[in-house]
């Protein structure tokens, strides 16, 4: 596993989500790394500098919790203090409930920790939002795979925007303009809110995602059921010191949701970010930042 680390101190782990790279986090590396800690960030599986595998199942939920416990044992820490945004966050609860004597401290960005659905969450998304669903869709075709590879540039330029709706206006909309389509994003005309990434960083996510496609990060989606069925026989309470930091504008994610973490982790703290929406760590990297640091200074790690 590729990794990029700046400073000394107590280790700060960085997990990023889709579609992304340890590139995301370098708004954060050289803060936390000023302010006296080890920060590392590194490219998840078939994202950036590590290996694509070409199975599905190599990339189900145990796998990519192997990856971050080799990732430890390879920097010879115990423990580290965890990071994480989007996908990365839904790796690190899964670790949590798993492995929580490898997580100090447990700071999770825009997607809270769901208690266990009783039925296939697929079904749940397929029911309610369509086959247009972002990741319906990616179970049913390779249609994303292709045309996000083809249109790569257009692909992060019209998805990582800031200030696109209000969380207010979208609950306004008729259900059927809700479903959120990654494919209908791309033929578009027009595409409203402002970028999160300025030229430079732009062609850098088109220049690593050239080089690897996108068929690895979208296989991480195709294990939903497959990860669902695992969790079974899992306690889904936490018990680790725990910072959320929501964003008050992210359609994905219901204020409901974040509400419902109250039951299952014991520690925890909720910070909201207004405005931002889903690219937190990208959208308003210094209150982030200040929000962690903050934070980690009140909870000092065992």
């Amino acid at each position: 596993m590729a990794y990029y680390e700046q400073g000394t101190g107590p280790a700060v782990i960085f997990l990023h989500g889709f579609p992304e790279l340890a590139y995301s986090w370098r708004h954060q590396l050289p803060a936390f790394a000023a302010a006296g800690y080890r920060a590392i960030a590194p490219d998840q599986r078939g994202c950036g500098q590590t290996s694509v595998p070409k199975d599905v199942s190599a990339y189900a939920i145990e796998e990519l919790i192997a990856d971050i416990e080799g990732l430890l044992d390879a920097l010879q820490l115990d423990s580290a203090i965890f990071v994480a945004h989007d996908w990365g966050a839904l790796v690190l609860w899964h670790m949590a409930m798993r492995l929580p004597e490898r997580i100090e401290r447990l700071i999770a960005l825009n997607i809270p920790h769901y208690p266990r659905l009783p039925v296939d969450p697929m079904q749940v998304f397929r029911e309610r939002f369509g086959d247009d669903f972002y990741i319906v869709n990616f179970q049913d075709s390779d249609e994303a795979d292709r045309r996000f590879a083809k249109q790569s540039r257009q692909f992060f330029e019209r998805l990582m925007r800031k200030n696109q709706i209000r969380r207010a206006d979208y609950d306004k909309l008729p259900d059927g303009m809700k479903t959120i389509s990654l494919l209908r994003l791309l033929d578009r005309d027009e595409v409203s809110g402002e970028p999160v990434l300025n030229d430079e960083e732009l062609d850098y996510y088109v220049a690593a995602f050239k080089k690897t496609g996108f068929t690895g990060p979208i296989n991480w989606y195709r294990n939903w059921t497959r990860n669902w069925e695992g969790t079974r026989d899992d306690n889904f309470r936490i018990d680790i010191p725990t910072l959320f930091i929501g964003a008050a504008d992210d359609i994905v994610v219901a204020p409901a949701h974040i509400d419902g973490m109250r039951s299952l982790v014991t520690n925890l703290d909720i910070k909201m970010l207004d405005p931002c929406g889903h690219w937190s760590q990208q959208e308003q990297p210094n209150a982030v930042n200040r929000l962690i640091l903050d934070w980690l200074a009140r909870h000092k790690t065992r």
